[in-house]
């Protein structure tokens, strides 16, 4: 009766959440009704739920053991803060999310700054009511790290496990890497990030979704990230494929790959990032000099390079020892001056399948560096397999909503 009333008049309360079913967790909340903040890091298996917001009010940590499961329909908001005190949910190695959105009720991670609330989702209305979908580094993101093998180095040589960046060394949480290509950290499906980014350190900010480290034995598709200011997605070595992508307004490189990620990244939208549309380096250490390593696959996909709002700074840019495969992508509204930046690698192994530029036959050579055009690249008005790209999955998306989707 006590905390009924205590509740009643917004008084926040601190308790232990605990069930029946050891779905339970010793941190802090503090509840004000559908408010709950988190303020301690996850070591047991812990449910969110659809009817309440749930604030992260730091850098939160799912812990190895622990599988932290997220209701279709939940809204997570992030804190504001920099630095040390930038908020972000890392999912450790070992740990697991299980973040089960659907296509009428995703799961939204976003800024306490953002009105959105668990009604709204629920009555399909997925934008944000207060925030425009260029507002960026409002807190961090979401940081998911695995068992996989990487290709990292540092000055003493090869490193199998390493710090993500964004977090501080002195956190050892952040540790990722490993010899599991099978690694499995859990499940993220129908997810939207937003107004993400904030400044760990000079030049150092946190993803849209950082993925470092994490097996095939992951599940992510359905995935948008709006107004980050940093990248949309980035990997850091693993194996995780990666299905059906938005990437609307980041202020840094949309698509970027890093230390030998091997698996595929298969139907996307790229809308109007602030760097590169895809910045995509090879291995780092002995691999990356070797050229000993398989190719990752970036397939069916369509690139709105730029728009009234942000300016991408060119199409795609890749490293000497970068070991890509592209495949059916079409890039629009190109600028002048905008190109592939490199077709022939040193060590690396890129090919170009279906790649269509919509600019002028004549021109196509001014968009491709030294004008040598590849086998593999062409100009046209629309991709070369239409049937490949499935535009239709990104429905559920507020880019979708806002009109940013048409091309």
């Amino acid at each position: 009766m006590l905390l009924s009333l205590l509740l009643g008049f917004g008084v926040a309360v601190t308790f232990t959440a605990c069930d029946d079913d050891d779905d339970n967790n010793d941190m802090n909340l503090e509840n004000d009704n559908t408010n709950i903040i988190v303020t301690e890091n996850i070591t047991e298996n812990t449910t969110w739920e659809n009817e309440n917001v749930y604030q992260l009010g730091g850098r939160i940590t799912v812990e190895e053991g622990a599988t932290l499961t997220i209701e279709a329909g939940t809204v997570i908001k992030g804190e504001a803060g920099t630095g040390p005190n930038a908020t972000a949910l890392l999912i450790a190695r070992g740990a697991k999310i299980m973040a089960e959105g659907t296509k009428d009720e995703p799961i939204i991670f976003t800024s306490v700054a953002d009105e959105i609330t668990p009604e709204d989702v629920a009555a399909g209305n997925f934008g944000s009511p207060n925030l425009e979908p260029v507002q960026d580094g409002l807190w961090g993101g979401l940081i998911v790290l695995g068992k996989a093998p990487i290709s990292a180095s540092n000055d003493d040589g090869d490193m199998s496990e390493v710090q993500i960046e964004g977090i501080p060394t002195s956190d050892p949480n952040g540790l990722y890497g490993g010899n599991d290509e099978n690694d499995n950290s859990g499940v993220l499906k129908y997810i939207s990030i937003r107004h993400g980014g904030s400044n760990i350190g000079e030049g150092n900010e946190i993803n849209g979704l950082t993925l470092g480290g994490v097996g095939s034995g992951t599940v992510v598709e359905n995935i948008e990230v709006v107004s980050n200011q940093d990248d949309g997605i980035e990997w850091f070595g693993g194996t995780v494929n990666v299905n059906n992508v938005v990437v609307w307004n980041v202020y840094d490189d949309a698509i970027d790959a890093d230390q030998m990620w091997t698996g595929t990244l298969n139907n996307f939208m790229i809308i109007s990032p602030g760097g590169h549309n895809f910045e995509l380096d090879g291995p780092e250490g002995s691999e990356g000099e070797t050229g000993d390593f398989a190719p990752y696959n970036i397939q069916n996909g369509i690139v709105i390079a730029n728009t009234d709002n942000i300016q991408s700074s060119d199409l795609i840019n890749t490293d000497d020892n970068t070991g890509v495969h592209f495949d059916n992508i079409f890039f629009t509204a190109i600028n002048e001056g905008q190109i592939i930046n490199r077709v022939l690698h040193d060590i690396g192994d890129v090919a170009f399948q279906n790649i269509v530029l919509n600019v002028p036959e004549e021109n196509l050579a001014d968009y491709v560096v030294d004008g040598n055009v590849p086998n593999g690249v062409t100009a046209g008005s629309q991709p070369a397999n239409p049937a490949g790209i499935d535009i239709s999955v990104f429905g559920w998306t507020w880019a979708n909503e806002a009109g940013a989707t048409n091309y």
